[in-house]
Formats: C-alpha cells, structure tokens, sequence
C-alpha cells in the first residue's frame, strides 16, 4: 500500500469513528482489516491535531505536475469510490474545494481551485450532474432483480408469445416554465410568458423492450380503476398476453388491481420492481424526456380574429366547401420541393 493509499485508509478509518458508524477501536480493526493499535493511533492524532495530524508529507512533492501517477491513481480511486462527506472533507459532492482538500491531505500539495480544475480537465474530469439513489434502496435486491427476476420474466414471456411493457405514470402543469437557460445581458433576468392558468394533465404509458410505445391521458386521479382500464386497452392492442413491469405504487399494488388481475391472468400478469429503483424502469427516460421538450417546443400562437366582410354572404357554408380539392373535377396534384426534387401526389 502506498502512503497515499493509506492516508485515505486513515481517513476513511477516522470518519467510521467520527459518525459511529463502528463503535470502539476493535470494531473498526475488524472492519477496515487494520490493527487495534493503528486505529487508536489515528483517532488520538485526530483528536490532537484534526485531519492534518492524520497526513505525512514527508517527501512530498510540491508542484501539481509532480503529483506521482501512482498519487493520481489514488486520488482518483478515492473520487470514485467515496464522497467527501465520507472523508469528513466536504459534502456530498465532489467540488473544487473538496477536490483541493483531497490533495492537499493526501498528497500535500497546495492547489488553488482553478488549477485543481484545470488539472482535472487535463485528467478527463468534467463536472457533470449526479443521478440520485434513495438512501431506502436495497442494492442487494435490485441486482438479484437483474440477474434473477427480470431473466425470468423474459424467459416466460418468450415461451409464452407474450410482450414486456415497462409501465410508469406522469404528470404535466401548464404553469411550468421552460426547461434550461436563456441568453440574456448581464444582470437582467430573462422573461418567459406562460399562462397564469393552473392545468394539470396526467401520462400513463408503456414501452416495450423493441420500442414498443403505448399511452394514455387522463385529468383525473390515478387510481385503481384507471390503471386497469390502461392495462386492458394495452392488452387488447397488443394483441397478445402481455408480461407489465412496473414500480411498487400504491395504485399498483392495491386489492381492486390485484382482483383484475386475478380474473385476467391469460392477459396480463403484473410485475414490481424492487422499491426505490427507478433507474430500472425504462420509461422513465420516456418521461425526462417528455418533461424536458414539452414546454420547451415552440408553442402555438393565437391570431387575431379578423372582422368580417360586410360584403361577403351570410348563407352558412356547406359541409364540403372548406375542401374542394376532395370533389370531382377539381383535384389537383400537391407539389411539395425537397432540396432538388419535387415530389407530387396523385
């Protein structure tokens, strides 16, 4: 182990103790893989002295080009396998500052957070925004649900000739305002015009392993009844049983879905994922994606009405009239011009 490794060693040793997430010097002996002794060691130079009395810098090198690739390598492991928080050096995430404290405890190097970020940069580091995991989440259950659960499901429905539908619900308000940013002089706030009406709609859709996409929309609430009714109208366009995997709402798993089930099961059959693991569901990405463009596309403008014509006639007109091209002896071939060519239709 290199020094810097264990350095991180001693921190991460030293934060267990901090948070209590081990209780006494044996325990975290046990659980780090190090020596009763070693660990009193820390804790009595963390107590002394805080987070420098657990750094040696002996020998270590002062200019950020200097940093070892062997240094690199653990401070990009430690990056990676735990957050700041952890290392009693920040927060949650990895931010300049932290990265700067990372360094400077691991390495003893003094960097400011300009340099720390062009030298991430350098190292292939952008900052990006982090997925979120429910602290609820049992990963030993969503990977037995990988591994075991959804292979089968897979493997019925192919000796059945049945279909996968991942199923999920969301809903849209009228009054959201347009996703991502606006260019606009500084300290001016850009201003977009929305409606001050509060309209709520409701998606419940379903995509299928090959793309497959049905849906529905609703303005009332998401019960029971809806949802069975979702299931039955899929069921019969698909044309065949259908396997439906979906998250453990409520609705989901309610005594009336469970009786539909029961009375349909040459149908469909209802499967739920492990709770808190919506990075499981495909149709998840369906709704980021239908949030992130639906009140970001161009939204329709309402023209004037015009006055009327006192010279036109008041006689109401037929039912036929808006559409001539439809009636005999006057249709007429629509040209549309792509790049070059033109295309017509008879």
């Amino acid at each position: 182990m290199s020094p810097a490794e264990r350095e991180v060693l001693r921190l991460r040793v030293v934060a267990a103790l901090e948070s209590g997430r081990v209780e006494g010097y044996r325990q975290a002996a046990e659980v780090f893989g190090v020596s009763e002794r070693s660990v009193g060691t820390w804790w009595r130079a963390y107590r002394r002295a805080g987070r420098d009395g657990l750094v040696t810098r002996e020998g270590r090198p002062g200019p950020a080009e200097l940093i070892t690739s062997e240094d690199r390598g653990t401070l990009f492991a430690a990056m990676a396998d735990y957050t700041p928080e952890e290392l009693l050096i920040g927060g949650p995430l990895w931010t300049r500052p932290a990265v700067v404290e990372l360094i400077r405890l691991v390495v003893g190097v003094n960097m400011t957070g300009q340099g720390v970020g062009l030298w991430l940069r350098r190292h292939g580091f952008t900052p990006r925004r982090p997925a979120r995991r429910a602290y609820e989440q049992q990963s030993a259950a969503v990977r037995a649900w990988l591994d075991e659960d959804y292979p089968a499901i897979e493997a019925r429905a192919r000796a059945e000739g049945a279909a996968i539908a991942w199923v999920d619900q969301c809903g849209l308000r009228s009054d959201a305002s347009p996703p991502g940013r606006s260019w606009a002089p500084k300290g001016r706030t850009p201003i977009v015009r929305v409606t001050g009406k509060r309209l709520r709609v409701n998606v419940m859709s379903a995509v299928g392993p090959r793309g497959a996409l049905w849906f529905t929309v609703f303005t009332e609430r998401f019960t029971a009844p809806v949802f069975t009714t979702f299931l039955d109208r899929t069921a019969r366009q698909a044309g065949r049983k259908i396997h439906v995997i979906a998250d453990r709402h409520p609705v989901h798993r309610s005594k009336a879905v469970r009786a539909w089930l029961k009375d349909n099961t040459d149908r469909v059959e209802l499967h739920l994922m492990p709770g808190y693991s919506p990075e499981l569901n495909p149709d998840e990405l369906l709704n980021a994606d239908l949030k992130r463009n639906v009140n970001a596309s161009p939204r329709p403008q309402r023209r004037p009405a015009r006055p009327r014509d006192p010279t036109l006639p008041t006689t109401p007109p037929t039912p036929t009239a808006h559409r001539p091209r439809l009636l005999p002896g006057t249709a007429r071939p629509l040209r549309r011009h792509v790049g070059n060519r033109s295309l017509s239709a008879q």
